[in-house]
């Protein structure tokens, strides 16, 4: 298998730097990148071929993935319309709808649609992509092995569905650290040095979260697990009952949805 990312950004050299990790050949990857200080770091980061435009390709790969932002994706897939035959398009566009990149494509159908988070800069991330169901199970095995380079991968059946995914994990890791920001605030108030509060909170919110992973119980019953009646943890989460904490975390996870559906049309607009 052979790839083409159009774009050399932040994400693109996750998922270059998680496929060779794994032992995908360089030679098998180029990008197209119109930014010659970026292009000759890429080049020498992962020895991999650059190229300033299309045009400059020989050939292009069996999977070309979309790594522009999304305000510059029409112009940036214009050149390809052409050059597509086969190909598995692949776009990691944050809110760019399948129908608006088909149209720029002149029609080509073979695109796949996903959402990745911050995390998979450090192979940790996890990314639900979308495809249209003529696709055969050739071209997701394609996408499963780009994606799983740089963490996991589910797979949503309606598009509509990465809206709430890009709620969700998509921007769930800003979420976890204004969290962390405010448990780390608070150990200040509390007297502990500055050092020993962001340690404390860096490290409860990560062995919290490798427990969970670990563990076959809900999140819930693991918090009822740590709470015990009369107890601080009980106090703190009586508190947080007050201030309406969860329905307020709920409620921005549904503004983000929002926001998300609401850029889908306003990146779309001809």
């Amino acid at each position: 298998m052979k790839i083409t990312f159009i774009g050399g950004g932040n994400m693109a050299g996750a998922i270059i730097g998680g496929l060779t990790r794994d032992g995908f050949a360089a030679k098998d990857v180029n990008i197209v990148e119109p930014v010659v200080a970026a292009r000759e770091q890429l080049a020498q980061r992962f020895g991999v071929t650059v190229a300033g435009c299309v045009a400059e390709l020989a050939q292009i790969g069996d999977v070309v993935v979309l790594a522009v932002k999304p305000q510059q994706m029409r112009t940036a897939v214009q050149p390809l319309a052409a050059r597509l035959q086969q190909q598995v398009v692949l776009s990691i566009a944050a809110g760019l709808r399948v129908a608006d990149l088909s149209r720029w494509l002149g029609g080509y159908a073979r695109i796949v649609r996903c959402m990745p988070n911050t995390p998979a800069l450090i192979g940790a991330g996890i990314t639900a992509a979308c495809a249209p169901a003529n696709l055969a199970a050739e071209g997701r095995g394609a996408v499963e092995r780009i994606l799983k380079a740089i963490g996991k991968v589910v797979w949503v059946d309606d598009e509509g569905q990465l809206d709430a995914v890009t709620a969700v994990s998509g921007s769930g890791p800003a979420y976890v650290f204004y969290f962390m920001e405010a448990m780390r605030d608070a150990a200040r108030e509390l007297g502990l040095p500055d050092a020993t509060a962001a340690e404390l909170t860096l490290e409860t919110v990560l062995g919290a979260a490798k427990l969970a992973a670990g563990s076959s119980e809900d999140v819930g019953t693991l918090r009822e697990r740590v709470t015990s009646k009369g107890g601080t943890t009980a106090a703190a989460l009586q508190s947080m009952a007050a201030d309406k904490v969860k329905a307020a975390i709920m409620r921005a996870v549904n503004a983000a949805n929002h926001r998300s559906r609401e850029l889908g049309a306003e990146l779309g607009k001809d």
